[in-house]
């Protein structure tokens, strides 16, 4: 019998003029450990805790974050909005959680 495992999953929507740039840099950072990819305009990049989808569009990196529990799931967006505001500080790139 399969038991589905629902996910918990929040998307944050951040302003910048460099969102492929920030994109990459995201996905280059983790994927030194992690499985982790991108393109032109999207990548994921896979924790042992969740995962995040990212998409940049014209002037805005959309983040999608997804875990199994409550607690991985604030990690995930911790662990993403935390690294992305740091690389973006000088930009004063800002990350809100929306589910």
């Amino acid at each position: 019998m399969l038991v589905s495992v629902a996910e918990i999953k929040s998307r944050a929507e951040v302003a910048t003029d460099k969102p492929v740039a920030y994109m990459r840099q995201l996905c280059k950072h983790f994927g030194h450990k992690l499985d982790a990819s991108f393109g032109e305009d999207s990548g994921y990049i896979q924790f042992d805790f969740g995962r995040c989808e990212l998409r940049a569009a014209d002037a805005t990196l959309t983040l999608e974050v997804s875990a199994s529990d409550e607690e991985s799931h604030e990690r995930m967006e911790r662990v993403v909005g935390s690294h992305l505001e740091r690389f973006g500080r000088r930009d004063g790139l800002s990350v809100a959680w929306r589910e």
